[in-house]
Protein backbone atom coordinates (compact mmCIF):
# COMPACT_ATOMS: atom_id res chain seq x y z
CA UNK A 1 0.00 0.00 0.00
CA UNK A 2 1.27 3.47 -0.79
CA UNK A 3 0.69 6.75 0.91
CA UNK A 4 -2.03 7.82 -1.57
CA UNK A 5 -4.38 5.11 -0.25
CA UNK A 6 -4.02 6.30 3.34
CA UNK A 7 -4.56 9.87 2.26
CA UNK A 8 -7.76 8.90 0.45
CA UNK A 9 -9.01 6.93 3.47
CA UNK A 10 -8.24 9.78 5.85
CA UNK A 11 -9.97 12.25 3.57
CA UNK A 12 -13.08 10.08 3.41
CA UNK A 13 -13.17 9.72 7.19
CA UNK A 14 -12.84 13.45 7.68
CA UNK A 15 -15.58 14.10 5.13
CA UNK A 16 -17.97 11.74 6.90
CA UNK A 17 -17.16 13.29 10.29
CA UNK A 18 -17.78 16.76 8.87
CA UNK A 19 -21.18 15.73 7.47
CA UNK A 20 -22.23 14.12 10.76
CA UNK A 21 -21.20 17.16 12.79
CA UNK A 22 -22.99 19.47 10.38
CA UNK A 23 -26.22 17.46 10.59
CA UNK A 24 -26.00 17.32 14.40
CA UNK A 25 -25.51 21.09 14.73
CA UNK A 26 -28.35 21.78 12.30
CA UNK A 27 -30.77 19.41 14.07
CA UNK A 28 -29.98 20.97 17.45
CA UNK A 29 -30.77 24.38 16.03
CA UNK A 30 -34.07 23.20 14.48
CA UNK A 31 -35.33 20.93 17.27
CA UNK A 32 -34.21 22.90 20.29
CA UNK A 33 -35.50 21.70 23.67
CA UNK A 34 -35.20 23.32 27.07
CA UNK A 35 -34.03 21.51 30.17
CA UNK A 36 -36.85 20.72 32.68
CA UNK A 37 -36.68 22.29 36.10
CA UNK A 38 -36.90 18.86 37.72
CA UNK A 39 -36.09 15.48 36.25
CA UNK A 40 -38.80 12.83 35.88
CA UNK A 41 -42.49 12.84 34.97
CA UNK A 42 -45.41 14.19 36.96
CA UNK A 43 -47.95 11.45 37.72
CA UNK A 44 -51.41 12.71 38.62
CA UNK A 45 -53.28 10.43 41.00
CA UNK A 46 -56.39 10.94 43.09
CA UNK A 47 -56.13 10.68 46.85
CA UNK A 48 -56.89 7.33 48.41
CA UNK A 49 -56.81 3.88 46.88
CA UNK A 50 -58.07 3.24 43.38
CA UNK A 51 -60.90 1.07 44.63
CA UNK A 52 -62.09 3.68 47.12
CA UNK A 53 -61.85 6.51 44.61
CA UNK A 54 -63.97 4.76 42.01
CA UNK A 55 -66.45 3.00 44.29
CA UNK A 56 -68.59 6.14 44.48
CA UNK A 57 -69.52 5.79 40.81
CA UNK A 58 -72.63 3.79 41.76
CA UNK A 59 -74.15 6.97 43.20
CA UNK A 60 -74.41 8.47 39.70
CA UNK A 61 -76.61 5.60 38.46
CA UNK A 62 -80.33 5.30 39.02
CA UNK A 63 -81.07 2.54 41.57
CA UNK A 64 -81.58 -0.86 39.98
CA UNK A 65 -83.89 -2.12 42.74
CA UNK A 66 -87.15 -0.76 41.22
CA UNK A 67 -86.43 -2.62 37.97
CA UNK A 68 -85.74 -5.98 39.60
CA UNK A 69 -89.41 -6.62 40.44
CA UNK A 70 -90.27 -6.84 36.74
CA UNK A 71 -86.90 -8.15 35.47
CA UNK A 72 -86.84 -11.21 33.22
CA UNK A 73 -84.65 -14.15 34.22
CA UNK A 74 -84.90 -15.54 30.69
CA UNK A 75 -83.83 -12.19 29.27
CA UNK A 76 -80.91 -12.16 31.67
CA UNK A 77 -79.86 -15.64 30.57
CA UNK A 78 -79.78 -14.43 26.97
CA UNK A 79 -77.79 -11.37 27.99
CA UNK A 80 -75.31 -13.58 29.84
CA UNK A 81 -74.20 -15.20 26.59
CA UNK A 82 -71.71 -12.37 26.15
CA UNK A 83 -70.20 -13.31 29.52
CA UNK A 84 -70.13 -17.10 29.04
CA UNK A 85 -66.74 -17.05 27.30
CA UNK A 86 -65.05 -15.94 30.53
CA UNK A 87 -67.32 -17.23 33.33
CA UNK A 88 -68.98 -20.49 34.33
CA UNK A 89 -72.19 -20.49 36.36
CA UNK A 90 -72.54 -24.10 37.53
CA UNK A 91 -72.24 -25.05 41.18
CA UNK A 92 -68.57 -25.98 41.57
CA UNK A 93 -67.77 -24.83 38.02
CA UNK A 94 -64.18 -24.09 37.04
CA UNK A 95 -62.68 -20.63 36.87
CA UNK A 96 -61.83 -19.37 33.41
CA UNK A 97 -60.55 -15.94 32.47
CA UNK A 98 -62.99 -14.76 35.12
CA UNK A 99 -64.15 -16.49 38.31
CA UNK A 100 -67.08 -18.90 38.62
CA UNK A 101 -70.29 -16.93 39.31
CA UNK A 102 -72.40 -19.48 41.19
CA UNK A 103 -74.14 -17.65 44.08
CA UNK A 104 -72.47 -14.40 43.06
CA UNK A 105 -75.28 -12.21 44.44
CA UNK A 106 -74.64 -11.49 48.12
CA UNK A 107 -71.31 -13.34 47.92
CA UNK A 108 -68.19 -11.71 49.40
CA UNK A 109 -66.10 -9.89 46.80
CA UNK A 110 -63.02 -11.75 45.51
CA UNK A 111 -64.13 -15.00 47.17
CA UNK A 112 -63.96 -17.55 44.33
CA UNK A 113 -61.56 -20.26 45.44
CA UNK A 114 -58.43 -20.63 43.35
CA UNK A 115 -58.91 -17.49 41.25
CA UNK A 116 -56.17 -14.86 41.08
CA UNK A 117 -57.88 -11.51 41.60
CA UNK A 118 -56.33 -8.16 40.70
CA UNK A 119 -54.92 -5.96 43.45
CA UNK A 120 -57.71 -3.45 42.89
CA UNK A 121 -60.36 -6.12 43.42
CA UNK A 122 -58.64 -7.43 46.54
CA UNK A 123 -58.49 -3.91 47.95
CA UNK A 124 -62.15 -3.38 47.10
CA UNK A 125 -63.13 -6.57 48.93
CA UNK A 126 -61.96 -5.05 52.24
CA UNK A 127 -60.61 -8.40 53.34
CA UNK A 128 -63.82 -10.25 52.49
CA UNK A 129 -66.08 -7.86 54.38
CA UNK A 130 -67.66 -6.33 51.27
CA UNK A 131 -70.30 -8.29 49.33
CA UNK A 132 -71.69 -8.16 45.82
CA UNK A 133 -75.06 -6.57 46.50
CA UNK A 134 -77.58 -5.37 43.94
CA UNK A 135 -76.44 -1.75 43.61
CA UNK A 136 -72.67 -2.19 43.52
CA UNK A 137 -73.12 -5.15 41.17
CA UNK A 138 -75.25 -2.91 38.96
CA UNK A 139 -72.58 -0.20 38.91
CA UNK A 140 -69.81 -2.70 38.19
CA UNK A 141 -71.71 -4.26 35.29
CA UNK A 142 -72.45 -0.84 33.81
CA UNK A 143 -68.71 -0.16 33.36
CA UNK A 144 -66.24 -2.37 35.26
CA UNK A 145 -63.15 -0.26 34.57
CA UNK A 146 -64.80 3.02 35.45
CA UNK A 147 -66.34 1.68 38.64
CA UNK A 148 -63.22 -0.16 39.81
CA UNK A 149 -60.11 1.37 38.31
CA UNK A 150 -57.32 -1.15 38.05
CA UNK A 151 -59.54 -4.21 37.64
CA UNK A 152 -58.30 -6.84 35.21
CA UNK A 153 -61.80 -7.32 33.79
CA UNK A 154 -61.75 -6.01 30.21
CA UNK A 155 -65.52 -6.22 29.60
CA UNK A 156 -66.90 -2.95 28.19
CA UNK A 157 -70.07 -3.07 30.29
CA UNK A 158 -73.85 -3.14 29.85
CA UNK A 159 -75.25 0.35 29.20
CA UNK A 160 -78.97 -0.52 29.28
CA UNK A 161 -80.47 -0.43 32.79
CA UNK A 162 -83.24 -2.87 31.80
CA UNK A 163 -80.68 -5.34 30.44
CA UNK A 164 -78.61 -5.03 33.62
CA UNK A 165 -81.73 -5.70 35.70
CA UNK A 166 -82.44 -8.85 33.66
CA UNK A 167 -78.81 -9.93 33.97
CA UNK A 168 -78.78 -9.43 37.74
CA UNK A 169 -82.08 -11.31 38.06
CA UNK A 170 -80.51 -14.23 36.20
CA UNK A 171 -77.37 -14.12 38.33
CA UNK A 172 -79.57 -14.06 41.44
CA UNK A 173 -81.18 -17.30 40.24
CA UNK A 174 -77.76 -19.02 40.23
CA UNK A 175 -78.19 -20.34 43.74
CA UNK A 176 -79.97 -23.03 45.69
CA UNK A 177 -81.26 -20.26 47.97
CA UNK A 178 -81.46 -17.01 45.95
CA UNK A 179 -80.78 -13.81 47.84
CA UNK A 180 -83.93 -11.87 48.81
CA UNK A 181 -84.97 -9.01 46.59
CA UNK A 182 -84.47 -5.46 47.89
CA UNK A 183 -86.85 -4.30 50.60
CA UNK A 184 -89.96 -2.24 49.96
CA UNK A 185 -88.04 0.91 50.90
CA UNK A 186 -85.65 0.29 48.02
CA UNK A 187 -88.61 -0.14 45.69
CA UNK A 188 -90.13 3.16 46.86
CA UNK A 189 -88.88 5.30 43.93
CA UNK A 190 -90.95 3.25 41.49
CA UNK A 191 -94.03 3.54 43.69
CA UNK A 192 -93.57 7.29 44.06
CA UNK A 193 -93.50 7.68 40.29
CA UNK A 194 -96.92 6.02 39.99
CA UNK A 195 -98.57 8.16 42.69
CA UNK A 196 -98.88 11.37 40.58
CA UNK A 197 -100.48 9.37 37.76
CA UNK A 198 -102.93 7.81 40.19
CA UNK A 199 -103.78 11.21 41.65
CA UNK A 200 -104.37 12.64 38.17
CA UNK A 201 -106.60 9.70 37.25
CA UNK A 202 -108.54 10.14 40.50
CA UNK A 203 -108.94 13.86 39.88
CA UNK A 204 -110.08 13.34 36.32
CA UNK A 205 -112.57 10.69 37.43
CA UNK A 206 -114.07 12.92 40.14
CA UNK A 207 -114.99 15.83 37.87
CA UNK A 208 -117.38 13.90 35.56
CA UNK A 209 -119.00 12.28 38.59
CA UNK A 210 -119.69 15.69 40.12
CA UNK A 211 -121.10 16.90 36.82
CA UNK A 212 -123.35 13.88 36.61
CA UNK A 213 -124.58 14.46 40.16
CA UNK A 214 -125.30 18.07 39.40
CA UNK A 215 -127.14 17.09 36.23
CA UNK A 216 -129.27 14.59 38.16
CA UNK A 217 -130.03 17.24 40.76
CA UNK A 218 -131.23 19.65 38.11
CA UNK A 219 -133.55 17.03 36.49
CA UNK A 220 -136.88 16.96 38.35
CA UNK A 221 -137.92 13.56 39.61
CA UNK A 222 -141.33 12.24 38.51
CA UNK A 223 -143.61 9.75 40.14
CA UNK A 224 -143.54 7.60 37.03
CA UNK A 225 -139.84 6.78 37.32
CA UNK A 226 -140.07 5.45 40.86
CA UNK A 227 -142.15 2.35 40.05
CA UNK A 228 -139.69 1.51 37.26
CA UNK A 229 -136.80 1.66 39.69
CA UNK A 230 -138.75 -0.49 42.14
CA UNK A 231 -139.60 -3.01 39.45
CA UNK A 232 -135.98 -3.21 38.39
CA UNK A 233 -134.92 -3.77 41.97
CA UNK A 234 -137.44 -6.53 42.43
CA UNK A 235 -136.33 -8.14 39.18
CA UNK A 236 -132.70 -8.00 40.24
CA UNK A 237 -133.62 -9.44 43.61
CA UNK A 238 -135.55 -12.26 42.03
CA UNK A 239 -132.75 -13.02 39.64
CA UNK A 240 -130.27 -13.01 42.49
CA UNK A 241 -132.46 -15.47 44.40
CA UNK A 242 -132.65 -17.77 41.43
CA UNK A 243 -128.89 -17.58 40.94
CA UNK A 244 -128.41 -18.36 44.60
CA UNK A 245 -130.66 -21.37 44.32
CA UNK A 246 -128.78 -22.53 41.27
CA UNK A 247 -125.58 -22.14 43.20
CA UNK A 248 -126.94 -24.24 46.06
CA UNK A 249 -127.94 -26.96 43.58
CA UNK A 250 -124.45 -26.89 42.07
CA UNK A 251 -122.91 -27.28 45.53
CA UNK A 252 -125.20 -30.22 46.24
CA UNK A 253 -124.15 -31.87 43.00
CA UNK A 254 -120.50 -31.31 43.83
CA UNK A 255 -120.94 -32.83 47.28
CA UNK A 256 -122.65 -35.83 45.80
CA UNK A 257 -119.83 -36.32 43.35
CA UNK A 258 -117.23 -36.27 46.10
Amino acid sequence: MNSSFFNAAAGAFLAVAFVVMTVSIASDAIFHTTEPEAEGYALLASEGSTATASAGEEETLAPIAPLLASASVDGGERAFRKCAACHTVEDGGANRVGPNLWEIVDRPVAAAAGFGYSTAMQDYSEGGEKKWEYENLNAFLESPRRYLRGTAMSFAGVRSADERADLIAYMRSLSNSPAPLPSADAMAPAAEETEPAAEEASASGTAPADDATASDAETPATTETQPEATTTTESDTTTGTEDSSAGDDAESDTTATE
